[in-house]
Formats: C-alpha cells, sequence, structure tokens
C-alpha cells in the first residue's frame, strides 16, 4: 500500500506536466476562432474542417461528417456544438468546455459592449450607419452562400443526395415554423435508409419483373423452340472468357450496392484515438436530466401567481425553450427570439435589427446576440446589464450543449453501426441545404434604412446584391477570407451612401 502512493506521488509531476501540455494544446488550436471566425455557422464549418480536418488532423473526413450531422439534427447554436464535439473527442470534456468559452466570450462580450451604446442612442440613427450595416449583412448573404456550395459538394455523393440537398432547400424557402426544420432533416435521414437498404427497390423490382413476364410469356410451341435453338448455340459455341460469364442476381445485387450504396458496405472500425470514454448509459442519463430540467422551468414560469415570476426568470426560461426547440443554428434563432423580446416589448424592433446586423458582423455563434438582447431586456426593465446578459448566455447555450454532449455517448457506442451512417447521411444532405434556406431568408431582411427599419430584400437596391456578389466570387476564386470580405462590404456599403448623398 505504502509502496502504490509512494509510485502514485512519484508520478503526479509527470502527469500534472502531461495535462499542461494537453491543455496548452487545447488552448493554442482554438484560441483565435473566437475572434477569427466570421460568417455564422456555414462559414464556421468550413473552418472548423479546414483547422481540424486538413491542418491539425484531430478527426478526419468521416468523423467530421458525422458530428456535422450530429450538430445540426439537435437543437441549439450548430457550429458551436460541433466544436465543442471535436474538442471532447480530443481532450474530454474540461477540453471542451474551455475551447467553448475561448468560442463564445469574445463575442458575447462585444456584443453586450455594444448593447450599452444602443441602449442610449435616438431612435433614428444617421444615414451612413443604416449604410454601413446594409453592407456588412451583404457580404454576409455572400460568405454563406460560398460555404454552402462548398459544403454541398462533401455532403452530396451520389444523386440521391444531390436531389435531397435541393428539396430541402426548396421547402426550407417555401415555408417556416419550428417544427419545420427538424422534419425535413428526420425526413431525409429517412430517405436515405430506406434508399441503401433498397426496401422499396427490391419489391417494385420483383412487381415490375413479374408484369413484363406475364406481359411476354411466349406460347408453349413457341417456347420449345426458341429453347432448342438456344441449346444448339449453346453447343456449337466455345464457353466465353472468365469477365463475361453472366453474373448472379445476388452478386449483381452485391456489386450495385457496393458502389451505389454506403449501407451494404463493412461496418466502419473506428480508430482508438477517436473513441469516446462516454457509455450510452451515461449519455441517456444526461439527456433525461436535461429534459427534466427544462420541463421544471417551463411548469414553474406558468405556476408561479400573479403579477407573475420576475423579469429576469422570464427572459431566462424564453431563452431556455428558444435554444431547446431551435433546430438549424443562428439563421433560425434570429426570427424566433425576435417573438420572444420584441413581441414581449421588452426590445425595440429598430434596436433588434441593429443586433442581427451587428451579429452578422462578429466572429464567433450567431446564438451571442441573446447577450445583446439579455441586456437590453434588463436595461429596459430596470435591472442589472450584466445579469441581464449572463442569464440570456447561459439559458441559450446550455441545451444544445448538454444535449449533444449525452448523444456523443450514445452516438459512441451506435457510430459503427451501418444504418446509423446510412441516416446521417441524409440528415447531412438536409442540412447542407437548409444552409441554402439561410441564404434566401437573410437576404430578405439584409437592407435596413431610417425608412424601413425592419428590414427589406438586398434585391430592393442592385448595389447590394454586387457587394454579395463581390464577397462570393472573392472568396471563392480569390481566396478572400471572410472578415476582409465583411470590412469590404461594410465600406461598399459607405461608398454607395457617399455616391446617393452626391
Amino acid at each position: 500500500m505504502t509502496s502504490t502512493i509512494a509510485a502514485a506521488g512519484a508520478d503526479l509531476p509527470g502527469r500534472v506536466r502531461a495535462l499542461g501540455r494537453r491543455a496548452w494544446k487545447i488552448v493554442r488550436v482554438n484560441w483565435h476562432l473566437g475572434v477569427t471566425a466570421f460568417g455564422g455557422p456555414p462559414v464556421h464549418f468550413k473552418i472548423f474542417n479546414e483547422k481540424f480536418v486538413q491542418k491539425t488532423k484531430w478527426i478526419d473526413e468521416q468523423v467530421f461528417q458525422e458530428i456535422f450531422s450530429i450538430s445540426q439534427s439537435l437543437s441549439g447554436p450548430a457550429s458551436t456544438k460541433m466544436l465543442y464535439c471535436i474538442n471532447l473527442i480530443q481532450g474530454g470534456f474540461m477540453a471542451a468546455l474551455v475551447s467553448f468559452m475561448m468560442w463564445s466570450l469574445p463575442g458575447a462580450i462585444g456584443m453586450f459592449g455594444l448593447s450599452i451604446g444602443v441602449s442610449s442612442i435616438d431612435e433614428t440613427l444617421p444615414r451612413p450607419v443604416y449604410a454601413l450595416l446594409s453592407g456588412l449583412n451583404s457580404a454576409t448573404v455572400g460568405i454563406i452562400a460560398l460555404a454552402a456550395v462548398e459544403l454541398s459538394q462533401k455532403a452530396i455523393t451520389d444523386k440521391l443526395t444531390r436531389i435531397v440537398v435541393f428539396l430541402t432547400a426548396s421547402a426550407g424557402m417555401l415555408y417556416n415554423a419550428l417544427w419545420y426544420f427538424p422534419v425535413l432533416m428526420l425526413v431525409s435521414g429517412f430517405a436515405t435508409l430506406i434508399f441503401d437498404y433498397r426496401w422499396i427497390h427490391r419489391p417494385l423490382s420483383k412487381l415490375i419483373k413479374a408484369i413484363k413476364r406475364k406481359r411476354s410469356r411466349p406460347s408453349a410451341t413457341q417456347q420449345d423452340a426458341e429453347t432448342a435453338d438456344t441449346e444448339l448455340e449453346q453447343n456449337t459455341q466455345p464457353p466465353p472468357p472468365r469477365s463475361e460469364l453472366p453474373v448472379s442476381e445476388e452478386e449483381s445485387r452485391g456489386k450495385a450496392s457496393s458502389s451505389g450504396s454506403t449501407a451494404e458496405q463493412e461496418p466502419r472500425i473506428v480508430p482508438m484515438e477517436l473513441r469516446l470514454n462516454i457509455s450510452w448509459k451515461t449519455g441517456t442519463a444526461i439527456i433525461v436530466c436535461f429534459f427534466l430540467s427544462f420541463i421544471v422551468a417551463m411548469v414553474l414560469r406558468s405556476v408561479l401567481p400573479d403579477p407573475g415570476p420576475p423579469l429576469l426568470y422570464r427572459l431566462f426560461s424564453n431563452m431556455y425553450l428558444a435554444g431547446t426547440i431551435i433546430f438549424g443554428g443562428g439563421p433560425v434563432v434570429i426570427p424566433l427570439l425576435r417573438e420572444y423580446v420584441v413581441a414581449e416589448g421588452w426590445v425595440s424592433p429598430r434596436d433588434f435589427l441593429i443586433g442581427l446586423a451587428l451579429i452578422q458582423a462578429f466572429p464567433g455563434p450567431n446564438f451571442n446576440i441573446a447577450v445583446f438582447l439579455g441586456s437590453l431586456t434588463a436595461i429596459n426593465g430596470g435591472y442589472s446589464s450584466v445579469a441581464g446578459a449572463l442569464i440570456a448566455w447561459i439559458a441559450i447555450f446550455s441545451p444544445g450543449l448538454i444535449l449533444v454532449h449525452g448523444t456523443m455517448g450514445i452516438w459512441s457506442a451506435a457510430r459503427n453501426r451501418r444504418w446509423v451512417k446510412s441516416v446521417l447521411r441524409g440528415i447531412n444532405a438536409g442540412a447542407v441545404g437548409l444552409i441554402f434556406t439561410a441564404v434566401y431568408r437573410i437576404f430578405l431582411v439584409g437592407y435596413i434604412d431610417e425608412g424601413f427599419q425592419s428590414g427589406r430584400s438586398l434585391g430592393d437596391d442592385p448595389w447590394w446584391v454586387v457587394i454579395t456578389a463581390t464577397s462570393y466570387v472573392g472568396g471563392r476564386y480569390f481566396k478572400l477570407n471572410a472578415p476582409l470580405a465583411i470590412v469590404l462590404g461594410g465600406a461598399m456599403g459607405l461608398v454607395r451612401y457617399g455616391v446617393v448623398t452626391a
């Protein structure tokens, strides 16, 4: 016993050094993302692929696609969940938590500072400010469009996934509701599962063959004559080479599925370094505990006696609810939060749109707009702005991170199953299609001016379309990075103001 304690004590400095090296590795790789990752979730996914797959090789391309699908299929901030999961695989829970703080805090602190400034300005902003904000929005649309195109090149693996990307993008543009996006991604996953396992192909193929045989069945005399001719030809001709021998139905089905389907391949062997030390039981327990807390929070809000719960608790419950039911990431959270804070009378429509334009130009997650709105809510209600910002920040990020942490435990046990891989392939394609929907929706409200502070389509003025095209072309063909593209968009917005004023 004494020798064991002595050995552990002797090994303690080595463990501390190893922990220090691992912590420094996490900080060194992640520290700059929170101040350089502009453009919203679609651009963040592209940055993460370049950073963690191509450069550091913390994960491989298939793990990246799997985490992308999981992050999109769960509620909460999509790019934040993905960064959390990557660091969870690489360094464990503390590494994931530290990476989240470095990722979110810079933008959150910036949005908090701007909320203090916005709370003290007049009802109408100077015209150059509106031009600057519209230019920032226009450049952001081009950046997100480029990210959507590049992500689709990885998500589209066959004709079916190409169709899924197109249909989900089209469906997302035609209708909008809280339940709609998760249903689209779920349908996409079922579509690839049905296709890969031939649940429709085989019965339909048998039915078609039966119909053809029934229609083309020859008479008995004709059939005997054809059979005799066939036997005579086989006896007089040399046997065909091996490459030309007929293939049985089972062999042909196996070849077809190996070339056009991922479900019939062998289960993937996951390397040890990419396996999580979280059991599916632990993951399930985390998810159950979260939903219990969610039920308690919602019930308390409804049963507290009049005059009702305090403002800050209502702010917490609204943000907690938003973080739980939002699927699709930042582009989806913005219209929902408009209902949760503007409709409640906590924040004015003008201030909300200013926050929308500013968050597009800020690095890090779009969910940081909750800090801006929480601070303004507290100020307008006579509370501390710090308290409002902190409550909103914790409430909106917690659901997604807790759920994805629990889900990763279940995923680590089920990821090597072929049907899981098939479903994630469809969810991945559906999520990429919804990124094109985000491009469309931001395009519709990106033009802000004193006459229409609720936002209008960028297509109302061709100059904003030119800015969008400039950021897209600059990024795709001239390697213009996102921060410079956004700055260029703001400058072009000011140029437009100067020309119109002159």
